[in-house]
């Protein structure tokens, strides 16, 4: 029987092309720069590198190289909004990409992918609105992930404060659990006394605005968050579709000045191992430069 091929249409190319494309995009590894007016007149520039949603698997040696790169900025500060494990075995791969940036002074929170490894999800499901309900992964070896932090001086913020002496600068930082899962507890959390010349720094993963609101009723100045991916899959010269909490699309990513403060949403650096493509919103991590606010 005579078989004829036929090349593939229009549409089932461009589906091809993009795909092949959204796959190597995720690789593609970039450094965001900004500068923060948030310090007090006269202060001396401080310089905060801000990672996120390392989603690491053992051998990812790509993306671990990079990560250990930066390490060459040489900032003065690491802020990690979680998602860093995405496999039981990935504690190592993380101390190892991380472990140049862990002689350094740092804080961190965990993410949903801390606690819960990847499982796979219908797409469609985050185009609806959030219902509440979870579908969770076998868990993760968290614990091991925050104990290693620890014992090389990252300050753990999960629901915790910290006063930090940061080159010259006195930081009052404040943090939350994962609202994504609802372990955020800020209402528990008494937020660490401060006075003129101290920087209020908040940190968390998801940036839902009942945490956002409640660190700008604080006095926060600056805070951080991960979690979104930038959209992860966003339209070109629209950006992102949808946030996978109530922060607007308009802030999935970068930096955005919310009332009298600033919020920095990073990109991430990975992906779920179970939708490893990105589209329009390359991977990153985030040197920020807090300067005067004149």
């Amino acid at each position: 029987m005579l078989r004829i091929r036929t090349p593939l249409g229009p549409s089932a190319a461009l589906t091809t092309a993009g795909v092949a494309y959204a796959l190597w995009e995720a690789h593609q590894y970039r450094l965001r720069r900004v500068t923060v007016p948030v310090l007090d007149e006269g202060s001396e520039p401080l310089r905060v590198l801000h990672i996120s949603d390392l989603h690491l698997t053992p051998r990812q040696n790509g993306k671990a190289a990079w990560v250990r790169r930066l390490a060459a900025l040489e900032p003065d500060l690491v802020v990690n909004t979680g998602d860093n494990l995405a496999h039981p075995n990935a504690v190592e791969s993380v101390l190892e990409a991380l472990d140049p940036l862990l002689d350094l002074p740092g804080v961190f929170v965990m993410g949903s992918n801390d606690y819960y490894g990847p499982i796979w999800k219908n797409p469609a499901r985050y185009l609806l609105p959030d219902s509440g309900g979870r579908v969770l992964g076998k868990e993760l070896p968290w614990e091991a992930l925050r104990d290693n932090f620890v014992a090389r001086g990252w300050r753990d913020l999960n629901n915790r404060t910290a006063s930090l002496t940061i080159q010259g600068h006195e930081i009052a930082a404040v943090g939350t659990d994962d609202p994504h899962l609802d372990l955020d507890r800020y209402a528990d959390v008494q937020y660490p006394a401060s006075g003129p010349g101290v920087l209020r720094m908040g940190v968390t993963h998801a940036p839902y605005l009942r945490v956002l609101d409640a660190m700008a009723d604080d006095g926060v100045q600056l805070t951080f968050a991960g979690h979104t991916h930038g959209g992860q899959l966003c339209i070109p010269g629209y950006g992102a579709i949808v946030t996978n909490c109530d922060l607007p699309t308009s802030q999935a990513k970068g930096l955005h000045q919310r009332g009298s403060g600033w919020l920095h949403v990073s990109a991430g650096v990975g992906t779920s191992p179970t939708a490893p493509i990105r589209f329009a919103c390359p991977p990153e991590a985030t040197l920020l430069t807090l300067v005067p606010r004149s």
